[in-house]
């Protein structure tokens, strides 16, 4: 499934679902909402992965959080092609992905110990991708949309229902003023 499946909350969102009834809609509206972060990932690759010819199909299906954190704040260097350095990195990290899930599943068959505590994980990853984000942009237009639309509607929405909301306001605020940000962000 870490071959094919490369989202890592999606397939422990999958393996609960495939002893389930069959039920198509649900199976996409649950992956569309669990997996809709990568819409922000692709927006920000936009213009990345321009003319990247027969690599750009593998770029979009390897674009997952550790992919997106490093293609987009590393500084190539001079000589390097970045067609194949942003290939390299997904390539890598989908390799480290799979090899990992793959050994994670073969030990953890055989040995057995309590995973209570690492649920922090997640979380502290993404404040990582965030700080460093904030950190590599002059202006901070989209991490303050994004803190914004993601407060602004937890208290409209509250803390079960928010998320799909402020994904929407996101997406809608990022878009509609795309150039701009960009270019007085300093991501241009």
């Amino acid at each position: 499934m870490s071959l094919t499946v490369f989202g890592g909350s999606l397939e422990f969102v999958a393996v609960s679902m495939l002893p389930a009834p069959f039920a198509p809609a649900q199976v996409m509206a649950i992956t569309c909402m669990v997996q809709a972060r990568h819409l922000f990932y692709g927006i920000a690759m936009l213009d990345r992965y321009r003319d990247m010819g027969w690599k750009k199909a593998y770029l979009i299906f390897g674009l997952c959080d550790e992919t997106f954190s490093i293609n987009y704040s590393a500084r190539i260097p001079e000589g390097v092609d970045r067609g194949w350095f942003y290939f390299f990195v997904t390539l890598l990290n989908h390799f480290y992905w799979v090899s990992g899930a793959t050994i994670g599943g073969v030990a953890g068959s055989l040995v057995a110990f309590d995973t209570s505590g690492l649920e922090f994980v997640m979380t502290a990853m993404f404040v990582v991708i965030f700080l460093d984000q904030w950190l590599k942009e002059r202006r901070h237009w989209t991490a303050l949309i994004g803190v914004g639309a993601a407060a602004g509607c937890r208290l409209v929405f509250g803390a079960d229902s928010f998320v799909v909301p402020t994904m929407v306001c996101i997406l809608v605020l990022l878009m509609a003023p795309r150039r701009p940000i960009e270019v007085e962000g300093g991501l241009l």
